[in-house]
């Protein structure tokens, strides 16, 4: 540095002094506890746990006054949003007695408590840390720590364990197994130091000292002992040992970079670590160690240490561990061996580890000395939570316990740097204060503070070059009574012993800081206080400091006017200090504390706290951005003592303001360039605004008040003046230029640089520098006013150093600010020789515009050269213009060395290779064409739309034509940021919605309807009024099918009972036959709910704070004419006992199935449902089974789930069984299958006592079991229920009745467990499924009853004599669907076979024809790809003999036969044909296969005339009404959620039958095929999986209950397994600007199959898609709604997941077009119209019509202000029609961002006409727009596609193309050549051409003077010649036809 007198005469100036006192302690007054706090005050307070007193805890405790004894800490960090990422203001963790309180903001003290947290015992500590939770352990091969989840927490250390709170709300608390002196946070988790009590002794020879050091990496996981590695020593290779060292302390730990530093109590040494993960072979080598035990490796171990330390004291640096330096002070050999040998001394207490499982308090306190780590046995890795302990490890004796594994360790040091032994080293030299801080070039320091001696050390470190570990070098010692760093901008401050605070950037003295409103301290001294004659030979105490660093003693190191010291340990050494009478001085500053950013506290003596903020390095961004150029291009040194100097002159106090920052910058520079910037003319008159700052010598005042003409002069000759010169307004007030008079003053003569400055020699390569952050800013059009002033800087420079090319360049860009006359400075040869000319450096000056110039022209390219970091605007501009006009695909991919090249100080290579890196484009599959790989590759470098805004509009063309192509044909995958970039709005929103967490995302909100229908008052409660009608009024728009579907199935209003009163009956005949009426009628009512659930299906999310509302099953009716009351219960008719239970069953499952299953519920709400009435359990019980099928029961606990099964209640037993077994699908849970096998004997160990549970609980649990173990082949499961099959009936009365639905349901549950599995049962073999399953269906002597309970089935039953025979009648219907499952879809011949109808009379008399149904239908499932939609497939499963002798179905008389049974036959028939229909019905469920409807619909209808035909007897009534049901429903699954009409005909006339044969099963079919039809109101659909058959053949068994409470074939309940089939498949479209749902028209492309090619199909949506697994792609297609492709090749996980959160699909309109609904014919929008007139459209457009082309509110305005004619126009007519037809044209081309571009392209070439081009950017940028559609790349995209494209179908830019070549040849003309030809022959051209000369320049690309000198074109004679020779400048030949008169010399006027 220069000598020290002018730096003491800089001072920093401090800003925004505050008041400081931590927010918590006016919290903790306040607080409730706070009453407590003041009694418990009163008692001593227990004392801190801290090690060596400075090194306790992390807030210090001297604010308080000593009698508060109060203690309290707190510490600062910088803020950090939820989001994570960083924001502006401070958080503080303040700790008092039992109190944590986290506050946030404290800028201006607005800062607001944010959690406080109280807790048991005294904190001792508390501190943030982050927790890494790693994801799936299988994924641990890529260790990338991408997958690893970040959990922030606050830690609070109490004195037995350790409570953590994360930010999400969960609490852990972990108890300590030992005494915690201090708690660290690390990278990994926390860092634990057991606090060594000073009576433990060296423990006797043979035991090992127990670990200081532990880690615990999640509040989960074990506490394990940390390990370290120390470098090789005498044992040859690196040492891995427990760290068990207690003179080691850790003072200080970081996370970035994760180091620890520890000091050594006994060697007084710093020491720095690696902190790290352990790798597998260090654990190992530790686990290892502690097997070998014997005494001889102690022996030599010991030996070979003590040789050790010998080398050691002869005063080499340790190599070896310093963990074992010195044992020789302890006389003690220390062994190696392992932590977990047990300790022999029964004296020392032994504690088992506390597992979690301990309560914290379990006898801590207890423990003396040293806590023994006990590895209790089961804790053998750290994942592993052992929750038992071996009883005996708690026991005294421990050495009774074997050796056992011990706790595997996790994290590990290494050792990095210890600081040198030197002789005078004190035992208290522990560092109080240890911070890492960067200087202003980067390097970094670790700083710690050793306050016995006064003294900062700071270590320079960095990284190597392999980025794996860190090189430490030398130390540098400042003077320092404190210190603390200021991270915002890279400097640290240091408190001087005077009290003093000096600014350091790295080891390097900024300057003196000065604090407004505190009195510097050496003014005061030296003033007020007379200097003691006593002190400096008294007290030679050892802490004298060695001043040898900071020159002169006056600093007055020792005299700290400090009333109160920091450390009580050093009272004694200056006794002195209490007679000087301190106290007059008032304030000092006394120490430093929580800096955060660029604030810090100070301490004052007063004990009061003042915060400063450290002013910033420079806030005008183009000061920052050259102070980073400059700061880049310099070697390190001599960049810190610049910027030190630039601080400096910009933050002295009362420094200058924002604008004026600029000059002072000039100024700064030059003047350390060596310019003597008072003598500049310019630059002496740059204005500072009067601010009087210490490197300019303010002007000197004038006592004169009247002025002189050398005001006048200054203010002339002020850049204001010549900026204002050039400005537009000048021209446009006609202003005349003045001329400025030649100064009078000495200027005339030149100037010299001084070359001894700091600068000089740099200039060259600062200018460059400078250069290429001017191309930068031409980037940014925001920069205008920074680019103006960084050219006059450019230019002095050029001029000095003699840049011919650079002048002219300037000169180019802007004619008016860089006039001829201006100032040189002379620089001498010589001097020039001193100068460093970089190897960057080039004589063509580089500039971007020329270079995209020359790419869209296709001429060859040098690379642009680039400053990383500076220039990332050119990188990113270069790079795209490579990829999207070149097409070179690879300019983004990797290294982008072709296009650019890398200017460094040489230093910095590493760091910006890894930046590159970061823009690494990852190849996504999706990409096809260049504009989406620019598009994608841009989103990922972070541009966004606010960035293009900002580019000038030629260089953003490309990007804007790139996105004008990606926005017409984009992907439907691309991450939102891309979406937005393309300004598809729909798309976006799409992404964004698909990135919500699952939850209740906002699909509620779009699409829920809220206004009430108008018949809400009567339909209050009839569970149906959540549906969603904005959608299903676009669905079925025609007519009113929902409201007639909704009548049909509402069940909670009473029916009308229609009965005539016959007159002879009498009055209380009339009303029994009411009644029995009514009674018919609600076996429908009954019946109602189960379609009810179907049609409601997930539309509805619960309020978590209301229970849900279950509409009341109404079950009385009213009698017209008077409406009155008919009721069941009156005691006049039989009324079935239970009659409504199973009914109230359902309607509990259909008000519980319209939870969606996004919805949030938890438990409690789950719980808190729970009627208070006895009578609706039936209900609860239903609800708890459809929160199950909706997936919501896996939430309800399972202490709840035990509550409700030991209440014993069937019903609920029964929905709760199957509702949990249904959320558990196909997952073979094990706790759920405890649950299940409770209630099945089966399951449970033949010894169990004998459970009485309820037949019906029994079913539901075997189902479970299926649901449970679905498609996983579970040997023992399938075993156990195809014995279950035939299961015979018990002794007693057990198993005998209802035995057919258990049957049933153990071949379901069998059938599902083996799903599809055919053949292929691995390991089933020898239990012969199929054919035992054959036997069960056709009969057949009994097997012995193999398996565990062949006990119970010895005695036959009392009841049932069923021989050694199996009962056919009970096992078939399971067996045969159980065959179906297991070979479904297999296609298996000869299974299928076995299933063939029998075709003879003998054999069909054997077979029950409805058992004919279901062999027909599980031998066309296995059949699966045979099943045709035909008629002739259908009658081809009937067997000839039925098909020859079966009546038709409408004969009308009988045949007559003797020997074939007609009944028989006939019956056979219709079960076969139902059997194969609803086969059919599987086949083609929810696809809306029209041939299949065709078909299942004859046989419907032939079904119903066969009803009522005579021959109907015959085949029987029931026969034929299970026949229609089972059609009705297969017609359903077909036709199932598109609410065909035809079908709900069918149902509503089966609805409105009812008496007779029709009981409450037929209804309940029936009222199924209603609600399948209407599936979730329209928005869902069945699927064809194997899990949705299973579960649909569950839900449709064809065999239906004959009264409400018939479970004797089938279980109720299992009626609702539907659910399970049921997907989302509607595509509903909404309106992304109205957010409303729309009609879209979408194309459907399916993939081929064996039975049709690939084919497409258009459909209007909202529409149900078909299967996804059947389609390829689809499409939003246009033309009214912007194009959009959904490609399924790639995988359907896009689409399902739209599908699943309510189908919404965003469109966006297209401009001028209407939507379906306003215009259904496309007749009306308003390109119809233009298109009849296009020759008047200009003037036909009416601003007023824009609001059909555009939703932008920026748009309608400039239509308002800018297009509507005012009243006297005059002039402005013109313009306003082009303005109006710019506007239409970019609105209906949908490009509205280039209406900016159009509008500066015409105001550019209007100043052109005008001749008031002051700046010649525009005009470059016009010329890049016209290259760009005459490029290369742009024809052949055009050849492509013709019809797309930006300006395409306007005559605009030839137009303005066609006026700038006129103007400029009339320039031509009028005189311009003239002064074109003096500037080609080098002479000075006339002032007022200066302007058009450059914009003709720029604009025909004409070479400098100096490339034409260079081409040897002088003697040219004609024409050709010229061209010849301009070849190789590049020049165009219509350029070329301009200058041709000039070169040649030819008197003619021009040749155009």
């Amino acid at each position: 540095m220069s000598d020290h007198s002018d730096e003491r005469a800089t001072m920093i100036a401090a800003g925004d002094l505050q008041e400081f006192a931590p927010r918590g302690r006016e919290h903790c007054r306040r607080h409730p506890s706070a009453l407590t706090l003041q009694l418990r005050r009163l008692q001593p307070a227990s004392e801190l746990c801290s090690s060596d007193g400075a090194a306790g805890l992390v807030g210090s405790l001297r604010e308080v006054t000593i009698h508060e004894r109060q203690r309290e800490s707190w510490q600062l960090r910088k803020g950090v949003s939820d989001v994570g990422e960083e924001v502006d203001y401070d958080e503080e963790l303040y700790v008092a007695s039992n109190m944590v309180i986290w506050s946030k903001g404290s800028k201006n003290q607005a800062s607001t408590v944010y959690k406080a947290f109280t807790v048991d015992s005294p904190v001792l500590q508390a501190l943030w840390c982050d927790f890494t939770i790693p994801q799936e352990k299988s994924e641990k091969a890529d260790v990338s720590g991408s997958d690893e989840i970040v959990e922030k927490c606050i830690c609070i250390l109490q004195n037995s364990c350790i409570n953590v709170h994360s930010i999400e709300g969960k609490d852990y608390i972990a108890a300590l197994p030992f005494q915690v002196a201090n708690v660290w946070p690390t990278k990994y988790g926390l860092l634990f130091e057991r606090s060594s009590s000073s009576h433990e002794v060296p423990p006797s020879p043979p035991r090992e000292p127990l670990p200081t050091m532990f880690s615990m990496l999640h509040p989960l996981d074990e506490i394990t002992p940390l390990v370290c590695k120390s470098g090789a020593g005498v044992f040859g290779s690196a040492r891995v040992q427990y760290v068990a060292d207690y003179t080691l302390r850790i003072v200080y730990l970081n996370a970035e970079p994760s180091i620890v530093m520890t000091y050594d109590t006994v060697q007084s040494l710093h020491t720095v670590w690696a902190l790290r993960r352990v790798k597998p072979e260090e654990q190992n080598t530790v686990l290892k160690f502690s097997e070998q035990m014997g005494t001889p490796q102690h022996m030599a171990t010991s030996s070979s240490l003590t040789a050790h330390l010998r080398s050691l004291s002869k005063g080499d640096s340790p190599v070896g561990s310093p963990f074992q330096n010195y044992s020789s002070i302890h006389s003690q050999s220390r062994s190696v061996s392992s932590p977990s040998m047990q300790s022999r001394s029964p004296s020392i207490s032994n504690m088992a580890a506390l597992s979690r499982s301990h309560s914290p308090a379990l006898g801590v306190h207890s423990f003396s000395g040293v806590q023994r780590f006990n590895f209790s046995s089961n804790a053998q890795s750290p994942k592993r939570h052992s929750i038992t302990h071996s009883p005996n490890s708690t026991s005294s004796d421990s050495f009774l316990i074997p050796e056992t594994e011990p706790i595997v360790p996790e994290l590990c040091i290494d050792h990095l740097w210890t600081e040198t032994v030197t002789n005078m080293r004190e035992k208290n030299s522990q560092a109080s204060k240890v911070f890492i801080t960067t200087d202003l070039c980067g390097q970094k320091f670790l700083c710690f503070l050793v306050e016995s001696q006064l003294q900062l050390r700071c270590v320079k470190f960095q990284e190597s070059n392999d980025k794996s570990q860190l090189i430490f070098g030398s130390v540098t010692n400042i003077q320092a009574k404190d210190a603390a760093p200021v991270q915002g901008i890279d400097t640290l401050l240091v408190l001087e012993g005077s009290g003093n605070l000096v600014l350091y950037s790295g080891v390097v003295r900024v300057g003196k800081v000065f604090i407004p409103g505190l009195p510097a301290p050496s003014l005061t001294m030296s003033n007020q206080m007379p200097r003691p004659s006593t002190p400096l030979d008294s007290v030679s105490t050892p802490s004298k400091p060695l001043n040898k660093h900071l020159g002169p003693l006056e600093e007055g190191v020792l005299l700290s006017p400090v009333p109160e010291l920091r450390d009580s340990s050093k009272l004694h050494d200056s006794t002195y200090v209490e007679d000087c009478t301190f106290q007059q001085l008032g304030t000092f500053i006394h120490a430093l504390r929580d800096p955060v950013h660029n604030r810090v506290t100070l301490e004052l003596s007063n004990n009061t706290m003042v915060r400063i903020t450290i002013p910033e390095i420079a806030t005008s961004e183009l000061v920052k951005r050259c102070l980073q150029g400059v700061k880049a291009i310099l070697p390190k040194e001599i960049a810190v003592q610049m910027l030190v100097k630039w601080y400096n002159a910009y933050n002295a106090p009362g420094g200058p303001s924002y604008h004026s920052e600029w000059n002072l910058f000039v100024t700064c520079l030059m003047n350390m360039m060596g310019y003597n910037t008072e003598r500049l003319s310019w630059t002496r008159n740059l204005d500072f605004e009067g601010s009087l700052s210490p490197v300019i010598a303010p002007k000197k005042a004038r006592p004169s008040e009247t002025g002189s003409d050398e005001d006048w002069e200054y203010l002339l000759s002020s850049d204001y003046h010549r900026n204002f010169e050039s400005h537009p307004v000048a021209k446009a007030l006609r202003l005349d230029p003045l001329e400025v008079l030649a100064p009078k003053d000495d200027f005339s003569q030149s100037l010299s640089l001084d070359s001894s400055t700091l600068l000089f020699t740099h200039i060259p390569a600062i200018f460059f520098v400078l250069h290429l952050i001017y191309e930068e800013l031409k980037l940014n059009s925001l920069m205008g006013e920074g680019i103006r002033s960084l050219v006059v800087l450019l230019v002095q420079l050029a001029r000095d150093l003699k840049l011919e090319a650079y002048i002219d360049y300037y000169y180019r860009d802007y004619p008016a600010l860089v006039k001829t006359s201006r100032q040189a400075c002379v620089i001498d040869q010589v001097q020039t020789g001193f100068m460093h000319h970089p190897s960057f450096f080039s004589a063509e000056p580089p500039s971007i515009f020329q270079w995209l110039s020359s790419c869209l022209k296709g001429e060859g390219v040098q690379p642009y050269p680039y400053l990383p970091g500076i220039c990332e605007r050119s990188k990113l501009v270069v790079l795209s213009v490579a990829l999207y006009i070149l097409g070179d695909e690879s300019a983004v991919s990797n290294e982008a060395s072709h296009y650019l090249y890398k200017i460094t100080s040489g230093q910095r290579k590493q760091q910006i290779e890894q930046d590159d890196n970061r823009c690494s484009f990852r190849h996504s599959t999706s990409v096809s064409s260049l504009a989406e790989k620019l598009v994608i590759w841009m989103t990922n470098v972070g541009f966004t739309l606010r960035d293009l805004e900002s580019l000038p509009f030629g260089v953003a063309l490309p990007i804007r034509d790139a996105i004008y192509y990606c926005r017409e044909q984009p992907a439907s995958d691309w991450p939102e940021a891309v979406c937005l970039l393309i300004g598809r709005q729909d798309l976006s929103k799409q992404a964004c919605e698909g990135n919500l967490q699952k939850g209740k995302s906002s699909v509620g909100p779009v699409l829920s309807s809220d206004i009430p229908s108008g018949t809400e008052s009567e339909e209050d409660e009839d569970g149906m009024n959540d549906m969603n009608e904005e959608v299903m009024s676009l669905i079925w728009s025609e007519d009113l099918r929902v409201q007639e579907v909704r009548r049909l199935l509402q069940s909670a209003r009473p029916v009308r009972v229609n009965v005539v009163q016959m007159p002879e009956a009498s009055d209380h005949e009339y009303i029994e036959e009411k009644e029995n009426r009514l009674l018919q009628l609600c076996q429908r009512t009954m019946a109602l709910p189960v379609g009810r659930g179907m049609f409601t299906l997930f539309s509805y999310h619960p309020v978590p704070t209301e229970q849900l509302p279950i509409p009341k099953l109404n079950l009385t009716g009213r009698a017209p004419p008077r409406n009155t009351t008919v009721d069941l219960n009156s005691g006049n008719i039989d009324v079935p006992p239970n009659m409504a239970c199973w009914a109230s069953f359902h309607n509990g499952v259909a008000a519980g199935l319209k939870i969606a299953p996004a919805s949030q519920i938890d438990s409690a709400w789950i719980v808190y449902n729970k009627p208070k009435i006895a009578e609706l359990a039936n209900e609860y019980a239903g609800f708890l089974m459809a929160l199950g099928l909706n997936g919501h029961l896996t939430k309800l606990a399972t202490l709840n789930i035990h509550d409700y099964l030991t209440k014993g209640h069937e019903m609920t037993s029964i929905g709760l069984l199957l509702g949990v077994s249904a959320a558990k699908l196909g997952t073979m849970d094990m706790a759920i299958t405890r649950l299940l096998s409770i209630h099945i004997p089966a399951l449970l160990p033949p010894t169990s006592t004998e459970l009485d549970v309820p037949h019906n609980v029994q079913v539901a649990a075997v189902i479970g079991i299926g649901l449970v173990y679905q498609g996983t082949a579970h040997r023992h499961t399938a075993e156990v229920l195809l014995a279950e099959i035939g299961r015979p009936p018990g002794p007693e009365m057990e198993y005998c009745t209802d035995r057919e639905s258990y049957s049933l349901a153990s071949g379901l549950a069998l059938g599902m467990v083996c799903l599809g599995h055919g053949s292929n049962l691995i390991g089933m073999s020898d239990l012969n499924v199929p054919e035992q399953l054959y036997q069960y269906m056709v009969g057949g002597h009994r097997r012995f009853q193999a398996g565990m309970h062949r006990e119970k089935h010895k005695s036959p039953s009392y009841q049932i004599k069923e021989g050694d025979t199996i009962n056919v009648d009970v096992t078939c219907p399971g067996a045969t669907l159980a065959l179906a499952m297991i070979y479904l879809k297999t296609n298996n011949r000869s299974i299928a076979d076995w299933l063939q109808a029998p075709d003879t009379m003998y054999l069909l008399d054997f077979v029950k024809p409805e058992f004919l149904l279901l062999r027909t239908l599980a031998r066309c499932l296995i059949l699966w790809d045979d099943i045709l939609p035909n008629s002739k497939w259908v009658n081809s499963n009937v067997p000839q003999i039925i098909r020859e002798n079966s009546i038709s179905l409408h004969a009308t008389e009988l045949p007559s036969s003797e020997d074939l049974s007609l009944e028989t036959l006939a019956q056979a028939h219709v079960y076969i044909i139902a059997g194969a229909c609803l086969s059919l019905g599987f086949r083609f469920a929810g696809s809306e296969n029209l041939a299949a409807f065709k078909c299942l619909y004859k046989y419907a209808t032939d079904f119903l005339k066969c009803l009522s035909a005579p021959t109907a007897s015959i085949t029987g009534h029931y026969n034929l009404e299970t026949c229609l049901s089972v059609l009705l429903l297969s017609l359903a699954m077909v036709m199932a959620g598109s609410g065909n009409l035809k079908v709900l005909q069918l149902c509503r006339f089966m609805h409105k039958k009812t008496g007779g044969e029709m009981n409450y099963g037929f209804h309940l079919a029936h009222h199924m095929a209603l609600g399948l039809l209407f599936l979730g109101g329209g928005r869902y659909s069945l699927s064809t999986s194997n899990s949705s058959i299973a579960a649909l053949l569950c839900a449709l068994y064809p065999h239906f209950p004959v009264h409400s409470t018939d479970n004797r074939y089938h279980l109720q309940a299992l009626r609702h397994l539907y659910v399970l089939a049921a997907e989302p498949r509607l595509l509903t479209p909404v309106d992304v600007d109205s957010n409303t749902p729309c009609y879209a028209l979408i194309e459907v492309t399916y993939k081929g199959t064996q039975w049709y090619a690939e084919a497409t199909e258009e459909l209007m949506a909202p529409t149900l898609l078909p299967e996804l697994h059947l389609l390829k792609q689809i499409r939003v297609k246009g033309p009214r709604y912007w194009e959009l492709l959904i490609d399924l090749s790639k995988g359907t996980n896009h689409l399902k997941s739209i599908l699943s959160k309510g189908g919404i699909l965003y469109v966006k309109l297209r401009a001028g077009q209407l939507s379906y609904k306003e215009d259904p014919m496309g007749w009306r929008s308003l390109l119809a119209q233009t298109v009849t007139h296009r020759n008047s459209e200009a003037r036909a457009f009416k601003p007023e019509a824009i609001s059909a082309f555009t939703s932008d509110p920026a748009l309608f305005s400039f239509a308002d202000y800018f297009c509507k004619p005012t009243v006297n126009m005059g002039q402005k007519q013109e313009i306003l029609d082009l303005f109006s037809s710019i506007l239409y044209e970019c609105v209906t081309q949908e490009n509205p961002e280039m209406l900016p571009t159009y509008i500066a392209i015409d105001q550019a070439v209007r100043r052109l006409e005008r001749r008031e081009m002051s700046e010649t950017f525009e005009l470059w940028q016009i010329k890049l727009v016209l290259e760009f559609f005459s490029s290369r790349s742009h024809q052949e995209r055009m050849s492509r596609n013709p019809n797309r494209g930006l300006f395409m179908n306007s005559e605009f830019l030839p137009v303005m193309k066609c006026t700038i070549d006129n103007t400029l040849d009339q320039w031509l003309q009028a005189g311009g050549d003239v002064s074109l030809h003096s500037y080609l022959s080098g002479q000075p051209t006339e002032e007022s051409q200066l302007s058009m000369l450059a914009c003709f320049l720029i604009y025909h690309s004409v070479p400098t003077p100096g490339q034409l000198a260079a081409g040897g074109l002088e003697g040219s004679t004609n024409f050709s010649e010229l061209l010849l020779k301009f070849k190789q400048l590049n020049m165009p030949v219509r350029a070329l036809l301009r200058l041709a008169p000039l070169l040649l010399r030819n008197p003619q006027s021009m040749v155009l």
